[in-house]
């Protein structure tokens, strides 16, 4: 019996990341530390007068109960494209000067960031609505799923879409 990891669960082959230079756009998937500081670089920009970062991080709790940890998962062909697209169409609508979108996947820790979202545009409203617009796709239509695990021992995966802006569960 074979032990190989396939390509898309194998840490060794990431980060995984597509860009476009002309449009300032940087998607990432890893199971690396995400840097906050990196993004914000990447997006700076001399005609950008505000920028805005995003960092989602796992807590301790969830729904009253103690959390561990989380775990995520990706299907990477899919996941980049989904994200690439989220990114190109945030550009056009929010006409931004910069975008990153990076997640990690593997475990992350309590108090740790699982995504990151940094977007630059000329104007504070332009960002404040693209970085919130383009989260919101993330989670919602991005190949990238949760497991949670808590201090009891119990483990749930779930999408991201599972859950509303404020967490609570979303009805189908």
């Amino acid at each position: 019996m074979s032990t190989d990891i396939p390509s898309h669960l194998d840490p060794t082959t990431y980060p995984r990341t597509t860009q476009d230079p002309t449009l300032n756009i940087h998607i990432s998937l890893t199971y690396n530390f995400l840097d906050a500081s990196a993004a914000l670089a990447r997006i700076s920009s001399p005609s950008a007068g505000a920028n805005v970062l995003f960092l989602g991080t796992t807590r301790d709790t969830f729904e009253d109960r103690a959390v561990s940890q989380l775990s995520y998962t990706a299907y990477p062909p899919l996941a980049l494209k989904t994200l690439d697209k989220i990114a190109h169409d945030a550009v056009e609508k929010h006409s931004l000067t910069g975008i990153v979108i990076a997640h990690r996947l593997g475990t992350v820790p309590i108090s740790e960031a699982s995504i990151v979202v940094a977007v630059s545009a000329g104007h504070r409203g332009a960002a404040w609505r693209a970085g919130e617009e383009v989260l919101e796709l993330c989670k919602e239509k991005a190949e990238i799923w949760k497991m949670e695990e808590f201090v009891d021992g119990e483990k749930e995966w779930r999408a991201n879409r599972d859950r509303d802006a404020e967490g609570k569960k979303v009805e189908e």
